[in-house]
């Protein structure tokens, strides 16, 4: 049993109440797919120069890697979650999901033109909107944006921020310069005049190597040290006052885990007490703040055996913090029935739907 698979279980065995789902993905067939979107002068660019798209989304998910997807969400001749009938089949219509939020992980921020990264992204958008959002009203986006330009990441969300499905601006985790620092305050302004929540997401590209001290040898090593990039981002926006900044912030941790979250929050909240001389913007604990302006997807969920699990789920210190998410088409092997077992029943009916129509202000799209 996995949180997106349901295999031989019937839906209600698991859960008899809605479904929002924060992660599914939906990924371009190919860069030929964006030109109806794209300005020509791209188009006419990309035919002369053979250039088959972004590489970033190969780096964040190689191709042939069993995490990048399910084998039985492999489809012949095209990349997995490039087709609406395969998500409807896949994960919509056996989970009878009220809304789910579609990433587009596509790697724009590994394109480092500076004309071409923002037109790339504007292509993403519209089709993402006509391809998808306009084709299935469960569904809800996350905009992409130039990362590396705040001024052109700030423009895209004020030319896309407005639609009504539009509901989240996805940020990669990796970057080349933590997300607290002031140089993305353009970005943020425009988010939160929309009302948008920033989605965190897996991968990117940067300048530097992805880790604090150098290159892995093996993606292995990548794969499982990106939880000190979702933390050190986290604990720069923190302290760097995004939140007194804008009062108004939603971060999303998408594909983040969260059994990290109680110890990491409780060693933030030391040094803050020790250095608060230093930040004094920062008006209160760093895990009251995060309570108020993060949630993360349970998926993957990375929990340990089921007394850790237990105590983690009470260390988060509240009820409202995860989302339910299936992250397809990626595989992971958590067991959906286990994480509602070892929650209190308050606390399922707001993993499951609850929080996330909230956090999502879904309420105003309509279904």
């Amino acid at each position: 049993m996995t949180t997106a698979l349901l295999q031989d279980t019937d839906r209600d065995t698991l859960w008899t109440g809605p479904v929002i789902d924060v992660d599914v993905h939906a990924t371009p067939p190919s860069l030929e797919a964006l030109f109806p979107y794209t300005d020509p002068v791209w188009v006419q660019g990309a035919r002369e120069r053979g250039w088959k798209g972004p590489n970033g989304q190969a780096l964040a998910y190689p191709p042939n890697a069993p995490t990048t997807a399910r084998d039985e969400w492999r489809p012949e001749g095209r990349p997995p979650a490039s087709r609406l009938g395969d998500l409807q089949q896949h994960v919509l219509d056996p989970w009878r999901t009220e809304f789910a939020l579609v990433n587009t992980a596509y790697g724009v921020d590994s394109l480092r033109h500076p004309d071409w990264a923002p037109a790339l992204a504007r292509a993403v958008n519209d089709w993402l909107i006509a391809e998808w959002l306009d084709r299935d009203p469960r569904l809800v986006g996350s905009m992409v944006v130039p990362a590396r330009d705040p001024a052109a990441a700030a423009a895209e969300i004020e030319r896309v921020g407005s639609h009504p499905r539009i509901v989240q601006v996805t940020m990669p985790v990796r970057s080349e310069r933590l997300y607290g620092q002031r140089v993305f305050w353009p970005i943020y302004e425009a988010m939160t005049r929309h009302d948008l929540v920033m989605g965190l997401a897996w991968g990117g590209t940067s300048e530097d190597a992805p880790s604090p001290t150098g290159y892995a040898s093996w993606y292995a090593e990548e794969y499982a040290a990106e939880i000190q990039v979702y933390g050190a981002q986290m604990t720069s926006m923190i302290y760097e006052g995004i939140f007194q900044k804008f009062p108004g912030m939603r971060v999303t941790m998408l594909e983040s885990g969260f059994a990290w979250v109680p110890t990491w929050s409780w060693s933030i909240n030391k040094k803050w007490k020790g250095l608060h001389r230093e930040i004094p913007w920062v008006d209160r604990l760093p895990t009251e703040i995060i309570r108020d302006h993060f949630r993360f997807s349970i998926a993957p969920a990375d929990l340990g055996p089921d007394a850790h699990a237990k105590r983690i789920l009470e260390w988060l210190g509240s009820e409202d913090l995860l989302l339910f998410a299936t992250d397809y088409p990626h595989l992971h092997t958590d067991d959906l029935g286990r994480i509602l077992n070892l929650m209190p029943e308050s606390m399922r009916d707001k993993v499951m739907h609850a929080s996330a129509r909230d956090w999502y202000r879904l309420d105003r799209v309509g279904a």
